[in-house]
């Protein structure tokens, strides 16, 4: 695996490999790597001959008051477990590579509508950051595909509408999340949490999976189920920052259309904050390219 700290150096080397026919896969991540990272590169590895794998904390979509400075930082545990699970490469670039000019005259993509609900409006402007990152990194790798998990699901719709929407020629791809035994989906913020949170942790999902039960077995008061399930987690000691039960398509209110569910929940344990949902098919017979249930 070789490393590279500029992108002109980085698109030599992907260049030289485009000319022999060979096809980029990337996976961007802000480090502090788990296993649910080394599934997205392992998907990666199955659609591609190289895979690209950037390490950035990209400081444009964190807010005044969050954990920039504190987000943990890995490298050299990173790079053992990127090389085991066989990236070729790895774009670890600095913040005056990416904003070169600050971020503040940076030029900016914003994504709208899906963008502006759920954490888009607990995080005033991190889709905005997470958007305008993506592309960047997008144009200076050029994959043919690109691997994103489905616990940041969100984020993941983003995405996959901001390279519809600027004809980016690029393949997204979906993991399902990847879960510790009890539950809990892994995320590089879990390390905040002290033992007694981290046994409260797993309600998160649970309370998702019992929601998601109720809509299966023909509950459809969807907003006594998300004042319910906030009641549960504040029982249980977790803040409750959203509890949605969304159209999967639009991430807006359910409608008499809506071909797929997404069940959307974000919530505090002290000053860490976690994210998760769960999907369920309704229509049976829809064959738009439903996203396995996490």
């Amino acid at each position: 695996m070789k490393t590279y700290s500029t992108a002109a150096s980085l698109r030599a080397a992907l260049n030289a490999g485009k000319r022999a026919g060979k096809t980029v896969a990337f996976v961007p991540t802000m480090g502090n790597l788990h296993e649910g990272h080394l599934r997205l590169v392992q998907r990666a590895r199955q659609h591609a001959d190289i895979v690209v794998v950037s390490i950035f904390v990209n400081p444009l979509q964190f807010g005044a008051n969050e954990d920039l400075s504190s987000y943990p930082r890995t490298l050299a545990a990173d790079k053992e477990k990127l090389f085991a699970a066989g990236a070729q490469c790895l774009f670890l670039p600095q913040v005056n590579e990416i904003y070169p000019e600050g971020m503040d005259s940076h030029s900016k993509i914003a994504v709208p509508e899906l963008s502006d609900e759920h954490c888009g409006a607990s995080r005033p402007g991190h889709f905005t950051g997470v958007a305008t990152v993506v592309a960047k990194l997008f144009n200076i790798v050029q994959p043919d595909t690109a691997v994103f998990g489905e616990k940041d699901f969100q984020q993941l719709s983003v995405i996959r509408k901001m390279v519809r929407d600027l004809c980016m020629p690029i393949n997204i791809i979906g993991v399902a999340t990847a879960r510790a035994e009890d539950g809990l989906a892994l995320s590089s913020r879990n390390g905040y949490l002290n033992a007694e949170q981290r046994r409260i942790a797993p309600i998160l999902h649970q309370v998702l999976q019992e929601t998601r039960e109720a809509i299966a077995c023909g509950y459809d008061s969807y907003s006594k189920l998300e004042q319910h399930a906030k009641i549960s987690l504040i029982k249980a000691g977790l803040e409750s920052d959203y509890f949605a039960i969304c159209d999967a398509r639009t991430l807006r209110s359910v409608t008499p259309d809506t071909e797929e569910v997404v069940i959307l929940a974000a919530a505090k344990l002290g000053s860490t904050r976690l994210i998760d949902n769960v999907t369920l098919n309704v229509n049976p017979s829809a064959d738009w390219g439903m996203l396995a249930a996490n």
